[in-house]
């Protein structure tokens, strides 16, 4: 059995169980092929799963991450759809973290070749959760008006760019005057600094008192529920993360006094759960970034085997936008 390098965790935890080791790699199974990774996409969920907050699907030790790009290496019995070679890419396989791995194909999908590979692990989560969350989760268009918290994060400066092309007035909020700088270069019409202002008096100032259409929410108990106060009457609240601890007895009760607002809690991989789903929302992406109307920007790079330093710069609000580990 053929080795490689990978960061396992064995005990649940800080950035320290983070660990650098060598790991067995078998020949690909059966609907698998072999990836030599070009780089893999650093996002909050793993923490989560770091943590123990979100359960690893097999326990300890696992491997953790779930985006990358790479070249295929080798291909599993059965397999026809990809050969020794392809440039592919995906966002929904446990075991990002390693210099090489096997993967089942219904996760992969094909890079242009326009596309670099580094480009595609850094948008590939980050931008097909953008792509859901304006085009089906809350069907964004020019008479849009909508809120992003972290606008300076990774999904925030896909989003933002991808929302001001589809005509919508973009607000964001943002936590320092470089990152309010940066995500109002990507996008956004106003960014409020969530550190110093009343973000709810904010957007009221900004909208004449009427709200906004939807709220996109990554950080959740900080900004909850100040939140649904943002909103219009009918308004919809979309939770998809829940960086600053989860939204805790959440009282259905709020939605019918603060206006009759819905309220959705989303996750990329209900949208992405068939090859055909995964295929026109990875597409979507590729088209809007090939078009020069999404520009993706890798932010910061850190060394695989420095995935510790990467995690601590993450949680203490160090980076912006996108994150690598270069294998």
């Amino acid at each position: 059995m053929a080795k490689t390098q990978a960061i396992l965790i064995r005990d649940l935890g800080g950035p320290d169980v983070l660990r650098f080791e060598e790991v067995d790699l078998a020949a690909p199974a059966a609907g698998e092929v072999q990836i030599r990774h070009a780089a893999v996409g650093l996002n909050f969920i793993d923490v989560y799963f770091r943590t123990g907050l979100y359960k690893a699907p097999n326990g300890l030790p696992f491997v953790p991450g779930k985006e990358a790009a790479g070249t295929v290496t080798a291909v599993g019995p059965g397999v026809t759809d990809f050969r020794v070679g392809d440039r592919v890419a995906y966002a929904g396989a446990d075991g990002a973290y390693a210099v090489e791995r096997n993967v089942a194909t219904r996760h992969l999908v094909k890079v242009p070749d326009e596309i670099p590979l580094e480009t595609a692990a850094a948008m590939m989560l980050k931008g097909m959760t953008a792509e859901y969350l304006l085009n089906r989760t809350y069907k964004v268009g020019p008479d849009t008006v909508l809120l992003f918290h972290a606008a300076a994060g990774g999904v925030g400066l896909i989003a933002g760019q991808w929302a001001k092309a589809l005509g919508a007035t973009v607000i964001g909020t943002a936590g320092s005057p470089e990152k309010i700088e940066l995500a109002l270069r990507h996008g956004y019409d106003h960014v409020i600094d969530y550190r110093n202002d009343d973000f709810v008096a904010r957007v009221r100032e900004l909208t004449g008192g009427k709200g906004v259409d939807v709220v996109y929410d990554s950080v959740g108990r900080d900004v909850f529920p100040r939140s649904l106060d943002c909103l219009r009457p009918r308004g919809m609240w979309v939770l998809f993360g829940q960086s600053s601890g989860p939204v805790e007895a959440f009282d259905m009760g709020l939605l019918a006094q603060k206006g009759s607002l819905y309220a959705t809690r989303p996750s990329l991989f209900a949208y992405i759960a068939t090859p055909a789903e995964l295929a026109a929302c990875a597409n979507s992406l590729f088209d809007v970034v090939r078009s020069n109307k999404v520009r993706i920007n890798i932010n910061q790079t850190y060394p695989l085997a420095d995935a510790r330093r990467a995690h601590e710069d993450l949680e203490s609000r160090k980076t912006s936008g996108t994150t690598l580990l270069i294998p």
